[in-house]
């Protein structure tokens, strides 16, 4: 994907209403090698991708087909048998009929005649005639004739088996149209269009009536000429064209082969509140504060949240937004492990360390800093809570590897409240055990949160699974019990729950993975927002550790919910990431600074009302 992520701007252009999705599924099978034989490997790179449709030239020279673009190429080594036949049916028959192994879809060959068709065609027939069982009728690969092909009326005189180009300007017979096995024209007829933004509406109209006609006539279409990257693929795909005209058979291959994690309609909506703002611009007192942390979360990762939920989110509703700088002390790229630390500690340290400064030293994490002003915190993963972000506010290990020594760190610096995964680590440090001695509730199923009082530790790993896999309402739930929880402290409380597995899917480079876990975490936004208008004195700030998988989106539809995105690394990216903050002293979290900052603006308001 690194080679397409050179192509890839933010923000790309959404497609009109009027060009709407095809309803075709786009795979390789929908790729065309558009002469093929001028790579650099004929016939071999497009197979490795699987391509559906394989183009090759030929000249007619001594009785032999040699492949070609200009007669002046023709070497003695570049015989259409040994680059393409012969590959051809050895695959076939090494695959038992089947031109991919693994594939149930057949192989268009557009065979480009040079030659005057009287002279190459004879021989093309008479070349792929010793063997029926792969180019023969009802063959694997499927042979397609064009450039200098006979006149319509003389489609009939050859075998059935060889079909033929045609032209969407051609008026065929229904007998002339049985032998058509294709249909193409060249893209400048209709359009001058250089692949960036929109092809004029005008334009698009008239290739939408050619595509309508041509599948009118139950034939496939192929533009040549096109331009050659993601918008120009992407263009076609929506406009419903059958083969996609390409001679960057790598980058093809992998956009399309990517096609079912790319794209993503998200059938329901989930209803928003509606913010009465309650003190939202005023400096007054801050008894709670909220700290939600979507991992993994950046702008693109939002946006294409807001599309899948029809145009709106609740965190869509916050007026005072900021950008935290994500680097850590060693590197330009954070991990989870020196970004959370850096939110919790207010201090910067290397990738992988928890909870302690670049030179390894303990540093103080927020929960612990509250203490002596009697106030009480909770912690809430959808992931383990032995994992990077949960662990860097009670935590302090070298490396975020060490789960078993997190977990027993919970016992130095423990909180009233922890909820997530990973109960393996607890067990295994008999952590639990020692929590029990000293009066907590111990909760393995998710069932039993309603039931439990502070304090409790609820390790459910079956509960923290993907929301596609069966998660539900698991982050509202904790949030809620934790809220409930703590509320009674006269002196307030703070709270950090992490949407763990945006960052997940941002990871695997799964759109739809990203976006259920971005609309799961957007509706505890939701309520975090309608608690702190109940009382007027609860602060939320929503951010991000990093951004993960540089995403891109490609396309969209608020209407439908529909969203298509491209990813530029399987990693974290360095962009800088948005903060959100929401009721009273939401104001402070304004402009541009580093995520330490984050940190030193909770703490520095809390203080402020607590002394």
């Amino acid at each position: 994907m690194k080679t397409l992520s050179l192509l890839v701007l933010s923000g790309w252009f959404m497609v009109s209403n009027a060009s709407a999705q095809s309803g075709t599924t786009y795979s390789p099978a929908q790729a065309h090698s558009h002469n093929d034989y001028e790579q650099t490997i004929p016939f071999w790179q497009a197979y490795d991708q699987q391509f559906g449709s394989i183009e090759a030239d030929i000249y007619a020279r001594n009785g032999k087909l040699y492949v070609a673009h200009d007669s002046a190429d023709i070497t003695s080594e570049h015989t259409l048998e040994a680059l393409y036949i012969k590959p051809m049916v050895d695959k076939v028959r090494a695959n038992k009929g089947k031109i991919y192994a693994n594939a149930t879809y057949e192989l268009q060959w557009l065979i480009d005649l040079k030659s005057p068709a009287q002279l190459a065609l004879p021989l093309l027939v008479q070349a792929l005639s010793a063997y029926p069982d792969v180019f023969g009728e009802k063959s694997p690969v499927n042979v397609v004739v064009s450039g200098n092909v006979p006149s319509p009326d003389q489609f009939a005189t050859y075998p059935i088996w060889i079909q033929f180009d045609g032209r969407p300007n051609v008026t065929y017979t229904p007998e002339q149209l049985a032998h058509v096995g294709l249909i193409s024209q060249d893209f400048t007829r209709y359009t001058r269009w250089n692949g960036k933004g929109l092809i004029v509406k005008k334009e698009r109209t008239n290739i939408q009536e050619v595509i309508r006609q041509v599948h009118q006539q139950g034939k496939k279409i192929r533009f040549w000429a096109t331009p050659d990257n993601i918008n120009t693929w992407k263009t076609l795909m929506n406009l419903g064209v059958d083969y996609i005209n390409t001679d960057q058979i790598a980058p093809l291959g992998e956009f399309l082969s990517r096609r079912q994690t790319a794209e993503y309609q998200n059938s329901i909506p989930h209803s928003l509140y509606q913010p009465t703002y309650r003190n939202n611009d005023n400096r007054s007192r801050v008894k709670n504060v909220i700290l939600l942390i979507g991992d993994g979360m950046g702008l693109a990762q939002i946006y294409a949240g807001l599309t899948a939920n029809r145009g709106d989110l609740n965190l869509a509703k916050f007026l005072n937004i900021g950008f935290s700088k994500t680097s850590a002390a060693d590197t330009y790229i954070t991990d989870s492990a020196a970004g959370a630390t850096a939110m919790a500690t207010g201090q910067k340290t290397n990738n992988r360390a928890i909870g302690v400064d670049s030179t390894g030293k303990a540093l103080a994490a927020i929960p612990t800093l509250i203490k002596p002003w009697n106030m009480v915190s909770g912690i809430i993963s959808a992931g383990s809570v032995t994992d990077a972000t949960p662990a860097a506010f009670y935590a302090h290990q070298p490396d975020r590897m060490f789960e078993r020594e997190i977990a027993a760190d919970f016992l130095r610096n423990p909180v009233p409240v922890l909820i997530g995964g990973g109960h393996r680590y607890f067990k295994e440090e008999k952590v639990l055990d020692t929590l029990r001695q000293r009066g907590y509730q111990i909760g393995t199923t998710f069932s039993e949160l309603n039931k439990m009082k502070t304090p409790f530790v609820m390790l459910d790993d079956q509960s923290v699974v993907a929301v596609s896999k069966g998660r539900k309402d698991f982050l509202q739930k904790s949030l809620h019990k934790t809220i409930q929880a703590l509320q009674p402290n006269k002196a307030g409380f703070f709270v950090m729950a992490e949407g763990a597995q945006i960052d997940y899917g941002g990871h695997i480079n799964d759109i739809r993975y990203v976006v259920q876990e971005m609309l799961d975490f957007d509706q505890a936004i939701g309520d975090a927002i309608r608690f702190a208008d109940s009382n007027g004195e609860t602060l939320v700030i929503v951010t991000a550790d990093h951004e993960t998988g540089g995403l891109s989106l490609l396309d969209g539809d608020l209407k439908r919910g529909y969203v298509d995105g491209n990813f530029s690394t399987n990693d974290h990216s360095g962009i800088m990431v948005p903060v959100f903050a929401y009721g009273p002293h939401s104001l402070d979290f304004r402009g541009v600074y580093e995520n330490t900052a984050i940190q030193h603006k909770i703490m520095a308001i809390l203080k402020k009302y607590t002394r």
